[in-house]
């Protein structure tokens, strides 16, 4: 009986003994699309303040003053919607694939 104790403990201590098993790294690619904005960072947020609000308008001394803020609004308006057209456009194209 004493044989087979000592020859249990024997086993079960050379069983605590043992190194744990190496961790399994596993690399996993996965696919998955990633949210990014299309606009450019440079790009202005909102809308920019024009020359011909109803404020300035009002303010005007005279029909030439307020003319020449209409001309000043209509310019800055069409340039800054020109800009939007063409970030709104390149936001429309898909998005080009990675060679692999």
């Amino acid at each position: 009986m004493k044989r087979i104790a000592i020859f249990a403990f024997a086993l079960l201590a050379g069983c605590a003994s043992e190194p744990p098993p190496e961790p399994q790294i596993k690399t996993i690619e996965v696919d998955k699309p990633v949210s990014m904005s299309c606009v450019p960072e440079n790009f202005p947020s909102g809308i920019p303040g024009f020359t011909d609000t109803a404020a300035a308008l009002k303010a005007a001394p005279d029909a030439a003053e307020r003319y020449r803020l209409v001309i000043l609004g209509r310019g800055g308006r069409d340039a800054w919607i020109a800009q939007a057209l063409i970030v709104i456009d390149k936001c429309r194209e898909p998005p080009s694939k990675k060679p692999q």
